[in-house]
C-alpha cells in the first residue's frame, strides 16, 4: 500500500524505523508508481541530509567486516552517535534477492533502538553497492543518523565504486590469508583512507603486527585519495572490541581534516556531479529502450552477433546509428 510522501517524510523526520524502511524499499523499487512516488519523497528530505560521517567499509572475504561494524557501531552508541549501516549483499543472479544475513553478524546492532541496518541486494552489479545506495545514505541522514557504515560485498578493484560515494574508506584485512602480496597489486590500496588489520588477537597477534608493518611500507609509496591525507595503517580485534577506539580516532582526525581544509564539501560536489551523470545515462538508456522499434532491432542484432554474422562492435554502432536515426526524425 502507498501512502502520500508527507507520511513518509514525516516518518522519516521522526526517526520512524518501519517508515524509514517503507521509504527506502520505494526507493529499491523499480515499478513505475513507486519510483515517481520516491523520487517526491527524496526532493523533500535532501535539506535535511548531509550531516553525517559516511564511512565505506570494504575488505577481503572472511576479514570480519559484518563483526568489525558490529563491535564499531557498538562502541559509536555508547559515545552517544547514531548508528545507521547499509549491509550491500551479493545478489542471486536469478531472483536479485539478498543470499546473505548480515544481521546474523550484528546482532547487537539490530537489538539497540539508536542503530539501523539495512541489508540491501546489490542487483547483481559490480562495484559492491547497490544502485540506490546513495538515496538510502540520505534517507538516514535526514532521519538524525550521524555515522553511515556502508558495508560492500567484497574486495576488489570493481569494488572501489563505493569511494565516490563515502568520505572515509576503510579497507580491512587479515593476517595469514595470502594477501600480504596480492593486496599490493589491487588498486584498492590506493584508494583507502585507512587500513586495518582486522583479528589482531590470541596466537595472531604477532602476525597481525606484521601485516601492519608492511602494509605500512606499502602504502607509503602510494598517492593519497586525497592530497594531503597520509593513510594509516592499525590493528584491531572486533571479536575481543580492541582497537576500536583508535580506529575511529583515524575517522575524525579526516573528517575534521575534510572540513576545516573544505575538502568534504569540494569532495561531495564532485561525488554529486558523477552522481548526476550516472543518473543521466542510466535514464537514457531505460528510455531508449522503452521504443519497441529499438528493442526489436537490439533482438535482431544479439542473433547476429550470436551466430557469427556480426561482431559486437559493429552491433554497437549499427544501433547507435539507428537511435540517432529515429532521435533526427522526430526533429
Amino acid at each position: 500500500m502507498l501512502y502520500p510522501a508527507k507520511y513518509y517524510v514525516d516518518g522519516i523526520r521522526s526517526g520512524s524505523r518501519a517508515i524509514i524502511a517503507r521509504t527506502m524499499t520505494l526507493l529499491e523499487s523499480r515499478l513505475e508508481d513507486h519510483r515517481q512516488l520516491a523520487a517526491q519523497v527524496f526532493e523533500q528530505i535532501v535539506p535535511l541530509a548531509g550531516n553525517s560521517i559516511r564511512v565505506g567499509i570494504t575488505g577481503t572475504p572472511g576479514a570480519g567486516k559484518s563483526t568489525l561494524i558490529n563491535s564499531l557501531g557498538m562502541h559509536l552508541i555508547e559515545q552517544g552517535h547514531r548508528v545507521a549501516v547499509l549491509a550491500v549483499d551479493p545478489s542471486s543472479s536469478h531472483s536479485g534477492g539478498s543470499i546473505l544475513g548480515d544481521k546474523t553478524r550484528m546482532a547487537d546492532l539490530c537489538a539497540h533502538e539508536q542503530a539501523f541496518i539495512r541489508p540491501s541486494p546489490s542487483g547483481g552489479l559490480l562495484g559492491g553497492v547497490s544502485p540506490g545506495t546513495r538515496e538510502l545514505i540520505m534517507v538516514c541522514e535526514a532521519a538524525g543518523y550521524d555515522v553511515i557504515l556502508i558495508e560492500t560485498v567484497g574486495v576488489g578493484q570493481s569494488e572501489t565504486a563505493v569511494v565516490d560515494m563515502v568520505d572515509f574508506f576503510l579497507l580491512v584485512l587479515i593476517a595469514g590469508a595470502g594477501d600480504d602480496l596480492q593486496g599490493i597489486k589491487k588498486g584498492i590500496l590506493e584508494d583507502a583512507d585507512a587500513v586495518v588489520i582486522n583479528k589482531a588477537d590470541g596466537d595472531n597477534i604477532q602476525a597481525a603486527l606484521r601485516a601492519q608493518s608492511v602494509y605500512s611500507g606499502v602504502i607509503s609509496f602510494k598517492r593519497p585519495r586525497l592530497p594531503g591525507w597520509t593513510p594509516e595503517v592499525m590493528t584491531c580485534s572486533a571479536l575481543q572490541r580492541t582497537g576500536l577506539e583508535e580506529l575511529w580516532s583515524v575517522v575524525e582526525k579526516h573528517n575534521n581534516w575534510l572540513l576545516e581544509s573544505g575538502n568534504l564539501q569540494r569532495l561531495r560536489g564532485q561525488q554529486y556531479a558523477r552522481w548526476t551523470t550516472q543518473l543521466c545515462k542510466e535514464r537514457l538508456i531505460k528510455e531508449i529502450f522503452k521504443v519497441a522499434a529499438i528493442r526489436t532491432y537490439m533482438d535482431e542484432l544479439e542473433q547476429e552477433v550470436a551466430g557469427g554474422a556480426l561482431t559486437p562492435l559493429a552491433a554497437s554502432a549499427r544501433l547507435t546509428e539507428k537511435v540517432m536515426s529515429n532521435l533526427r526524425n522526430k526533429k
